[in-house]
């Protein structure tokens, strides 16, 4: 058991991958209809630890997956459980639906440490300003659980204003606020990320390579901008993440994406790799006194 416990805390952590499963009675999906667009058909937390495990991954932080399971968060709650010490999880909380402090400390209890926020549409920048957000955002600096916003960078002045009021809440930005996604990464956008740096509990996840800028292997056109993170929030408030399965599209692959880290960046020192790749993740997501 010490040695199976040695192995796992000397490994790496993928901050961010989803799962699902077939078994589509067991865990229904929002509308069936949308089995059709579960590509692979099957992604559960074993085939997700076989595909990890060679690269020296020991732990994975789970995110909900809102189009398929909106917040029916079960099936990331029963792989944490059936796998304990090897998952932690990101759930979605319905800031709208009556409790959503209460369903957060439940979660809790269940080995969740973050809560996936995105706007309804990418018109409304008041999104963070009803009542249940602004209590969800209090309760997760209250519980040491952190805020997890899926964006794109046009979003990142709101994210900052909620960082602002809630200086004590963590906030962990998805995918550089997805910087790239339109094929280029945007300078005044970068700009943005890094100013969000000033928020002294802002996180960053290195992650999604497969749809930012070039979109290819082996992203080395995603180095600047990586570069410029490293110096804004330093290596402390970062953490690599595959954003699996979608990461293994086309001729993207799980090697190409921690391969970046490990190899793509000679000047990171041992101590600043690991704590991109283990460290940052581990004290937010892993955490033994949450």
């Amino acid at each position: 058991m010490f040695a199976q416990d040695n192995k796992r805390e000397a490994g790496w952590i993928d901050a961010h991958s989803h799962i699902w499963t077939p078994d589509t009675d067991a865990y229904p999906l929002v509308k069936p209809s949308l089995k059709a667009g579960m590509q692979p058909a099957s992604f559960t937390a074993q085939e997700l630890l076989d595909l990890v495990r060679p690269h020296g991954v020991q732990r994975v932080v789970l995110i909900q997956h809102n189009v398929f399971h909106a917040d029916d968060n079960r099936y990331i709650v029963d792989a944490i459980r059936k796998h304990p010490g090897v998952f932690s999880g990101v759930a979605i909380v319905d800031n709208k639906k009556p409790h959503p402090v209460k369903k957060m400390k439940q979660l809790k209890q269940a080995g969740v440490r973050g809560f996936r926020i995105r706007p309804e549409n990418m018109q409304d920048d008041n999104w963070l300003k009803d009542p249940g957000m602004q209590a969800m955002w209090k309760c997760a600096a209250d519980e040491n659980l952190a805020m997890c916003p899926l964006i794109d960078a046009k979003f990142l002045p709101s994210v900052d204003a909620m960082a602002k009021q809630f200086p004590e809440t963590r906030v962990v930005v998805d995918h550089f606020a997805r910087t790239g996604i339109s094929g280029t990464v945007e300078v005044r956008d970068v700009a943005n990320l890094c100013r969000l740096a000033r928020r002294k509990n802002a996180f960053v996840k290195v992650s999604a390579f497969y749809a930012l800028g070039k979109k290819k292997p082996p992203y080395h056109d995603l180095l600047p901008m990586i570069r410029r993170v490293i110096d804004a929030y330093g290596v402390d408030r970062l953490m690599w993440a595959s954003d699996c399965p979608y990461q293994l599209t086309g001729t993207n692959t799980y090697g190409a994406s921690i391969g970046l880290i490990k190899d793509g960046m000679p000047e990171l020192s041992a101590t600043d790799r690991a704590a991109l790749l283990r460290g940052t993740a581990e004290r937010v997501f892993f955490a033994k006194d949450a």
